[in-house]
């Protein structure tokens, strides 16, 4: 058994060391967050935060995860941080078809949790693994500045 902290959660996890956590954390524990994009890491659709850093699950194995916190959308979701960035992001229509948002959404936690006040270049380098087909990235970069500024103190 592979035990990890999964949303604030203690779990344990059946799975070979070698499968990717993308592939448990949709089939054994439901997380519908995490997207299968490209299985390369190079969309960020399957990003979630390990060990308080950004990470691709599809480039993840659960050996790796032993003793280790990881966080999905669905546990973020219940952050007041997430409240702030869901209002930033509804506030300038920063999402369309929605499919890359959870890992956008994950990766603006992790770009305000290192720097609470980022320039608009910090911002994009730290959405930069995060592919987007729909906003162009400007409605997302801007999202994350103003969630900056209205969360002021939660970072």
């Amino acid at each position: 058994m592979i035990k990890f902290i999964l949303n604030g959660q203690e779990v344990a996890s059946a799975a070979k060391a070698n499968e990717r956590l993308l592939d448990v954390l949709r089939s054994e524990f439901r997380l519908t967050s995490v997207k299968c994009g490209c299985k390369e890491g190079e969309c960020g659709a399957c990003s979630v935060i390990l060990d308080g850093r950004l990470a691709n699950s599809c480039m993840v194995a659960m050996g790796h995860v032993a003793g280790s916190h990881v966080m999905t959308l669905e546990g973020y979701r219940e952050t007041k941080r997430f409240a702030v960035l869901e209002e930033a992001y509804a506030s300038v229509s920063a999402v369309q078809c929605g499919f890359c948002i959870p890992g956008m959404i994950l990766a603006s936690e992790c770009i305000l949790a290192k720097n609470p006040n980022p320039s608009e270049d910090e911002i994009r380098t730290g959405i930069s693994g995060n592919l987007c087909r729909c906003t162009g990235y400007t409605a997302i970069v801007k999202a994350i500045g103003i969630a900056a500024k209205e969360g002021k103190g939660l970072w």
